[in-house]
């Protein structure tokens, strides 16, 4: 949920669908496009109660929280109607045989909106006058060639601005779906798009400040759950942010991020479960950084080591893990020269839509860490795996015609993440050595180009154990 701040009128609500966390498969987006993939199969009629159980839920919701009896009557007809019609999307789909990317956007909205109408019925039921706004028309107006660049940013922005204002005194309550795109809402912004329409209308409406709450405090030096000793950071750049997101963070997707800053409207991360708390800012701290035209990009052709930079503090600002990491090395067959070499493997990776994550190259030689959420192998044991998904199969046979090919399993990404981390010297020696010393063996090391992250991959095993060595030798120990 994303909330904005001192604008008018005096707080506005982008609304998620409900999810739980601990039973992601049960959370209501996932049930829907779980309906969606279940109604192009012709002989199964899962979806109908999966889209039954996504509207009981909410119907028994109504019924224990909202006290007027004609709030509670009017919400549970509109719950049933967004049923209904969501229910007719999927069998057409069914009939057709398939389902297309906009079906698959209708789908997964009405979550939102049946989330929606349940937060603006709750206000109304409390005495706040609420309402709800349903954005699925709101682009009106020409998409150009170039697609979902920025010039539609801003225009869906103002758009977005004007929709909020014609709310007068009422407290908003919106959904995060803004309607239909070339490509569909999913396929071409991903699940982030709830933040990111949260980002647009706080352009739109010059907002002070957004806030995104979530189920957390803010953001961590570690992921608190694993660490124990991990300490709120009061606030970090929007670089970091970035970083850290990519890196196995879920902080807030830099694109979001990217169209506030523009704006120099600064973003609060918060917890729903402790609203008092001051949470996490995201904010440039300099006016250089704010001049940047992405977070984490610097547009200087060539940059230098200033003497201040070098007698900063040597610590970085936080170290996160991401999971289900792939290693594949590529070792030359010297047939071609070094160019050639990395052009063929890049071209093929390209070719076959996958998406790298780390890289270290030699010049005969090339390693590469690949995550995915979906399994890529199959089988237990790495003399017995198997490898199911088509994409990596079909680039593992085209690689070996640049040489010598083979795959690494069940590794993770260790990263060290803070401003000009370059800067910091003795930090990247430390990190290697202390994992070193806990005997936590590393396969690659990279350090970003963005000069703010340090990445190495360890195995999979040793994520958790190397994930809080690391906290304690380069953040409880320098305290």
């Amino acid at each position: 949920m994303s909330k904005l701040s001192n604008c008018i009128p005096a707080a506005i609500f982008i609304i998620k669908a409900e999810s739980q966390r601990k039973q992601s498969r049960r959370g209501t987006t996932n049930r829907l496009l779980r309906a969606a993939r279940d109604a192009e199969n012709a002989q199964s009629h899962e979806y109908v109660s999966l889209v039954e159980a996504v509207r009981l839920e909410h119907v028994q919701v109504v019924e224990i929280q909202i006290k007027s009896e004609t709030l509670r009557t009017q919400l549970i007809s509109e719950i049933n109607g967004e049923c209904e019609r969501v229910l007719k999307v999927l069998e057409a789909a069914q009939t057709l045989g398939e389902i297309s990317a906009r079906c698959v956007d209708k789908v997964i909205s009405t979550g939102e909106k049946l989330s929606c109408r349940l937060m603006a019925a709750f206000l109304q039921d409390r005495g706040v006058d609420s309402q709800y706004v349903d954005l699925a028309e709101v682009i009106d107006f020409p998409i150009g060639s170039q697609g979902l660049d920025q010039d539609f940013y801003n225009n869906l922005a103002t758009v977005l601005g004007r929709k909020i204002r014609d709310c007068e005194g009422r407290v908003p309550v919106v959904t995060g779906f803004f309607g239909t795109v070339p490509g569909g809402l999913l396929d071409q912004i991903g699940r982030g798009y709830t933040d990111l329409c949260a980002a647009l209308v706080a352009v739109g409406v010059h907002a002070k400040e957004l806030q995104v709450w979530k189920e957390v405090d803010g953001i961590f030096t570690a992921d608190p759950r694993k660490v124990p000793t991990a300490r709120l950071l009061p606030a970090i750049t929007p670089a970091e942010a970035a970083e850290l997101t990519f890196y196995g963070s879920e902080v807030i997707h830099p694109f979001t991020m990217e169209q506030v800053i523009r704006a120099r409207i600064p973003i609060r991360i918060k917890n729903v479960m402790n609203p008092k708390g001051d949470g996490t800012v995201i904010f440039p701290d300099s006016t250089y950084e704010l001049e940047r035209t992405t977070p984490g990009h610097d547009p200087r052709l060539f940059r230098t080591r200033s003497p201040s930079l070098m007698q900063r503090p040597k610590r970085p600002t936080a170290v996160t893990i991401k999971h289900k990491i792939l290693v594949i090395n590529v070792h030359s067959n010297k047939r071609s020269l070094s160019h050639g070499f990395f052009a063929g493997i890049f071209s093929v990776l390209d070719r076959w839509r996958l998406s790298i994550d780390l890289i270290s190259t030699s010049e005969v030689h090339v390693s590469m860490a690949l995550h995915s959420e979906m399994p890529l192998l199959n089988g237990v044991g790495r003399d017995e795996y198997q490898i199911i998904d088509e994409d990596l199969k079909g680039a593992l046979n085209d690689l070996q015609k640049y040489g010598t090919v083979d795959i690494i399993p069940e590794m993770a990404i260790l990263s060290l993440v803070g401003k000009q981390m370059k800067n910091m010297i003795g930090v990247a020696g430390r990190m290697f050595t202390t994992l070193g010393e806990n005997n936590v063996n590393i396969e690659m090391i990279s350090q970003g180009a963005s000069e703010i992250n340090i990445s190495c991959v360890i195995e999979e095993r040793d994520a958790d154990r190397a994930l809080n060595i690391i906290h304690t030798s380069m953040f409880t120990f320098l305290d």
